[in-house]
Formats: C-alpha cells, structure tokens, sequence
C-alpha cells in the first residue's frame, strides 16, 4: 500500500506544482487540463484551460492535485503536508521558497525533537511543516 497527498487548488494547480518541483527537486510527469481530458465537452468553458490530474514525483513519492470544479473549492484545513530532510541548509530552502507570500505560523527553528522545524501555509492556502532531523 502506498499513501498519497491530493492537493485541491482554486485555480492555481499548474503554478503550485512548477513552484513545487522546483523547491522541493522533484519531477511534474503529468498535468493534464480539462481540455485534454475525454470529460472536455462537459465543462464550462472557463474550467477548460484548469488543471484536472497534476503529478509531482519526489524521492519515489507522489504529490497529486487539481483545480477544483467551480463551486467546490475549499480552503485546505485540519493537515498539513510534511516534509522531512536531513539537511538543514535544505530545510531553509524549501522553508523560505514555500513561505514566501505565504503565512508563516512557526518560524523554522531549532526544537526539542529536531535541528529545525516550522510551519506555514504557503501563497495557494497550503499547509506545510518542515521538519530537519540530521542523519535522517
């Protein structure tokens, strides 16, 4: 069995994940539009050019997300996407690209548990904690 994530955007699907699998060094296989789906004749027309299956492939894991039909998007709450690394210098990274014109909620820092941790919600209303523990 494998779990994976499912992000749901307002619109804004195919910019998160080039942002993504730029901060996080991962590989897009697959964002596929409405327009170029067999559903293309069942949308509104203004939902044609949004993304319906993006693909995120990082480190073997699959971050996966669509734009939402209109009406039935809502903001992300009760989780958060986590990310584990053993670099701090990589956890500042990824940290400072995903908070940037995001909310942060605790700013990445040394804690009990590990040599950095933080959390945000980053500029598309995604929750994220990044979390550093060296030799991990």
């Amino acid at each position: 069995m494998r779990l994976s994530t499912h992000l749901s955007f307002d619109g804004q699907c195919e910019e998160a994940f080039k942002l993504y699998e730029k901060c996080l060094d991962g590989k897009i296989e697959m964002i596929m539009t409405y327009q170029n789906s067999p559903m293309a004749s069942e949308v509104p027309a203004e939902m044609r050019n949004k993304v319906l299956h993006a693909s995120l492939v990082i480190d073997g894991q699959v971050l996966m997300g669509a734009d939402a039909p209109p009406g039935k998007f809502s903001k992300p709450h009760g989780f958060a996407v986590a990310v584990n690394v053993s670099e701090p210098d990589r956890a500042e990274r990824i940290f400072k690209t995903l908070s940037d014109k995001g909310n942060v909620q605790m700013p990445l820092q040394k804690t009990f548990w590990a040599e950095k941790f933080g959390m945000l919600i980053d500029r598309y209303g995604t929750p994220w904690m990044i979390n550093c523990v060296p030799g991990n």
